[in-house]
C-alpha cells in the first residue's frame, strides 16, 4: 500500500504544471575543477531590485545588475555563462560620476562564502550609538551594502557600487551560516553561526557588535526579520525555532512542531505568517504571534512518522521563500525538485527539476525565483495570479495589527478567521 501511495505521489508531481524557465547563470569550470568547494550556498536580490548576487564557490561572490541580467537572457537565450566575453556586463571605472550606475563585480572574499545579505540605508534611522561624530562611514540614502558570511567566522561588508571592502567583523568562532538586515534601513545586521549564537551588529556604528543572542543549544542555520523589524526568527539543529523581540533583545517564544533540524525561515510580506523548512521533509507555516501551525506542506507522501522524520532521507527541505504577493511559497528539497505552493492549497501548483539545489529566493518584485547549486543559478517565472481584493485588504490590515488585536475587532468570526489566515 505504501509503495502504491508513493507511486501515486510521483505521478501527481510528474503531471503538475512546470514553471517557465527564465534563464541560467553558469559558473565557469575548468576540466580539473573539483566539485567540492563549488557549492552555491546562497543567492540574494538587492532590496530595490538593482542587483543580484550569488556565491560561485571557491571564495568568489558575483554581483550583477539585475536588469542587465534579464536583458542578457532575452538577447542570448536562457543560458548565460557568468564570465563569458560575449555577455560580459560593464565594469566599474574610476569616474566618480559612475558611482551609482549598476556595474558587475567579482569579489574574492578570502574563504568559502556561506551567506549573503543586501542592506540599504535610510539616513533618518540613526545609530543606537551616542558618539555618532566618531563614525568613519556616513551612509547616505543611495548607499547599498553587501554582507558576506564566511567559513572562518568572519563577516565582510562591501560597497556594492564600488566593490570595495568596508568592514571586517570578527567575533564569530565558527561558520557564519546566515545573515539578515533589518528591513527598516537602520543597517542593523544579524548573523547566525555554527558557534550556537546570533550576533547583532550596527553598521552605522562602524560595525559595532551590539548584542549576542544565546538560546540555541546547537548550530544556528538561519535567521529572518519580520517586515517591521520588531521580531527576529532563528532556526537551527535539534528542531529549534526561536522568536526574538528585537527591541528588548529577549526571546519571545520557542515554536515546537518540527521533528528534525530546521534550516531556513522567512516571514510573509505582511508579517502575519512565518514559513520554516526542515529536514523532516516538511515546510510549516506558522502564526508567529500565537505560535500555532496553520499549514503544512509535505515533500514525502505518506509523511514520515516522527521517529523516521528525525533521520536521513531523500526529501530534506533545504530552503523556503515567500513571494511578494503573500500567496505563494517556494521550497527546494533533496528530491531534485523546486516546488511552488499556494498558501491555501495542499499540493504544489508548479514543480521544476533541479539537481543538488541548495538555496532559493524570490526576486524583489516576486516575478522570478532564483535557485542555486554547484556555483550556478537557475531562474523560473513564478506563478501569475491577480490577488483578490479580500487578500490585499487582509495584507494591509495584518501589516499593522498582530493576531491578538485582530481577534478583538468587533467583526464577524468568519472575517476574523480570514484575517488570521485560518480559512
Amino acid at each position: 500500500m505504501v509503495a502504491f501511495l508513493k507511486k501515486l505521489n510521483f505521478l501527481f508531481v510528474f503531471f503538475v504544471a512546470r514553471p517557465r524557465t527564465v534563464g541560467e547563470l553558469l559558473a565557469p569550470t575548468s576540466p580539473f575543477d573539483k566539485k567540492c568547494g563549488r557549492e552555491n550556498w546562497t543567492v540574494a536580490f538587492a532590496p530595490d531590485g538593482s542587483y543580484f548576487a550569488w556565491s560561485q564557490g571557491h571564495r568568489i561572490v558575483k554581483l550583477v545588475p539585475w536588469s542587465q541580467c534579464l536583458n542578457n537572457f532575452l538577447l542570448h537565450g536562457t543560458k548565460n555563462v557568468a564570465n563569458s566575453m560575449g555577455t560580459r556586463l560593464p565594469r566599474q571605472n574610476s569616474d566618480s560620476n559612475q558611482k551609482n550606475k549598476p556595474c558587475e563585480h567579482i569579489i574574492d572574499c578570502g574563504d568559502i562564502v556561506w551567506s549573503l545579505a543586501f542592506g540599504s540605508s535610510v539616513p533618518e534611522k540613526q545609530s543606537r550609538c551616542v558618539n555618532i561624530e566618531w563614525h568613519r562611514f556616513k551612509f547616505g540614502q543611495d548607499q547599498l551594502l553587501l554582507a558576506t558570511g564566511l567559513n572562518n567566522g568572519r563577516i565582510k561588508i562591501w560597497d556594492v557600487y564600488t566593490g570595495k571592502l568596508l568592514l571586517n567583523l570578527m567575533d564569530h568562532t565558527e561558520v557564519v551560516r546566515d545573515l539578515t538586515f533589518a528591513p527598516d534601513g537602520s543597517l542593523i545586521l544579524v548573523s547566525a553561526s555554527r558557534d550556537k549564537t546570533l550576533r547583532v551588529w550596527d553598521l552605522k556604528d562602524d560595525g559595532n557588535m551590539m548584542k549576542v543572542l544565546r538560546g540555541h543549544q546547537n548550530w544556528v542555520y538561519g535567521c529572518a526579520f519580520s517586515p517591521d523589524s520588531s521580531i527576529l526568527c532563528s532556526v537551527g539543529a535539534s528542531k529549534a525555532v526561536f522568536l526574538w523581540d528585537m527591541d528588548k533583545y529577549s526571546m519571545i517564544r520557542k515554536l515546537e512542531g518540527h521533528h528534525n533540524d530546521v534550516v531556513a525561515c522567512e516571514f510573509s510580506p505582511d508579517g502575519a505568517l512565518l514559513a520554516t523548512a526542515s529536514y523532516d521533509t516538511r515546510v510549516y507555516v506558522w502564526d508567529p504571534h500565537i505560535g500555532v501551525i496553520l499549514m503544512e506542506f509535505g515533500h514525502l507522501f505518506p509523511p514520515p512518522t516522527p521517529i523516521f522524520a528525525g533521520g536521513a532521507n531523500d526529501r530534506w527541505v533545504r530552503s523556503v521563500s515567500f513571494s511578494h504577493d503573500g500567496l505563494h511559497i517556494a521550497s527546494l528539497a533533496d528530491d531534485k525538485m523546486v516546488r511552488f505552493w499556494r498558501i491555501d492549497e495542499e499540493y504544489p501548483v508548479q514543480v521544476a527539476p533541479l539537481n543538488n539545489g541548495l538555496c532559493c529566493t524570490f526576486s524583489t518584485d516576486g516575478s522570478v525565483l532564483a535557485a542555486g547549486q554547484d556555483g550556478s543559478v537557475y531562474f523560473w517565472a513564478t506563478p501569475r495570479q491577480v490577488s483578490s481584493l479580500q487578500h490585499l485588504c487582509r495584507m494591509a490590515i495584518r501589516r499593522v495589527m498582530p493576531t491578538s488585536q485582530v481577534k478583538n475587532l468587533p467583526i464577524p468570526s468568519k472575517v476574523v478567521e480570514f484575517l488570521c489566515y485560518q480559512i
